[in-house]
């Protein structure tokens, strides 16, 4: 995060969170003592950071992330990050009164690579109805 490369994306982080916080529909995302998740390690390469939030429906995560401030920065991902060779977000619904927890998260996330999308861990692009038990899409790891 300390790299000059990366002064693109560190210098808009905090703007970039605060908007998705007021955006419709969001509910909660992760966050380190510093107010964001780059810091918190769950892979091996350091390189790959994190970003964990609950949102109330997937519209609304698909307006902040293509129609708001957010999508100058989701367009200039590949100056600051490397694709990988596997899916790298992931999506799940969640029961209304929990929030994901990081082990969940690579869960879904390897279910994702191993099996495509599921009922259990998706994409925007191919989506699953909600279990009538739950109301809240979460997106998991991402780097």
């Amino acid at each position: 995060m300390a790299d000059p490369i990366m002064a693109g994306f560190v210098d808009r982080l905090a703007e970039i969170n605060a908007l998705a916080e007021s955006s419709p529909g969001f509910l909660w995302r992760l966050q380190d003592e510093h107010g964001d998740a780059t810091s918190i390690r769950v892979f091996d390469d350091p390189r790959i950071i994190v970003n964990l939030t609950l949102w109330r429906t997937i519209e609304d995560l698909f307006e902040f992330t293509y129609h708001s401030g957010h999508v100058e920065l989701y367009r200039a991902r590949r100056s600051w990050f490397e694709p990988l060779d596997r899916p790298s977000l992931v999506l799940w619904w969640m029961p209304v009164d929990k929030k994901p927890t990081l082990d969940e998260a690579l869960r879904r996330l390897n279910t994702l690579s191993r099996l495509g999308p599921t009922p259990e861990a998706f994409t925007l692009k191919e989506r699953f109805e909600a279990p009538s038990r739950v109301a809240a899409p979460s997106i998991g790891a991402r780097g």
